[in-house]
This record gives C-alpha cells, sequence and structure tokens, in this order.
C-alpha cells in the first residue's frame, strides 16, 4: 500500500496542520510520455504511469514491452506513422525493442539521440524541475 497509516495533530487555526508519518516508503511512480506533432495542429501527449509498491519479484520500472505497448497505443491512436526519437535509456537500446521497430518499419521509424541532449527532446519540457 502507499496510503500511510493514520495519525493525528493539531494546528492553530489558519495554519496548515502538519502529520508527520513514519514508514518504509519503499513505493514510488515512474511515468513514460510522448509528445506527437502534426502540422497545423497542437501537440498530443501520450503517457503511461508504472506503480512500483516494494513487493518482492515486482518490476521497479517499464520493461520493453511496456514502452512497445505505448508505441502501439499512440500509432493507434494517431493512425499514422510514426517517428520516434529515444535517448540512450538502457531500456530503449534493448534488442526486442529493435526488433519490434524492424518488424514495423512500415509506420515507425526510431531516431537515436545523443548520450545527453535535453534540448532536443521536447517531452522534456513537460516535467518539473
Amino acid at each position: 500500500m502507499l496510503r500511510p497509516p493514520k495519525g493525528r495533530t493539531w494546528a492553530p487555526v489558519g495554519v496548515r496542520p502538519v502529520v508527520t508519518v513514519r514508514g518504509r516508503g519503499s513505493g514510488r511512480v515512474n511515468m513514460a510520455g510522448v509528445l506527437a506533432f502534426r502540422d497545423g495542429e497542437r501537440p498530443h501527449l501520450f503517457y503511461r504511469l508504472h506503480v512500483y509498491h516494494g513487493r518482492k519479484g515486482e518490476p521497479r520500472t517499464f520493461s520493453w514491452k511496456d514502452y512497445r505497448d505505448l508505441i502501439v497505443a499512440t500509432h493507434h491512436h494517431l493512425g499514422a506513422p510514426l517517428v520516434w526519437c529515444w535517448d540512450n535509456l538502457n531500456v530503449h537500446l534493448a534488442g526486442q525493442l529493435a526488433n519490434f521497430a524492424a518488424e514495423n518499419a512500415d509506420w515507425l521509424r526510431i531516431v537515436q539521440l545523443p548520450a545527453y541532449a535535453p534540448e532536443l527532446k521536447p517531452i522534456e519540457a513537460v516535467w518539473p524541475i
């Protein structure tokens, strides 16, 4: 569970009460996002969330299949060929994703970005700093 145990606190009128909670705090939420652009239209944002609860045997982050599913969902929603820009995240470089791109070369083209180039990735403007 990501919900903390119940606690009680007080605060003077007009002051926000703060409840301190002790706990493991092992859960986290990851997000993968895509910005899609078409001429004459506003950008489309597609994203997927991955919730990690800290359980034994549970994957901590996205697998190559999750990225594949995001690509397919984006393609089905837009109904158009895609030019996909990857950074050098280790999962993006997985052989299974390269095979998937080769099998779907009629509607998918993958462009590998330099190792560190946030100014070339429009999705970086979406995430808070």
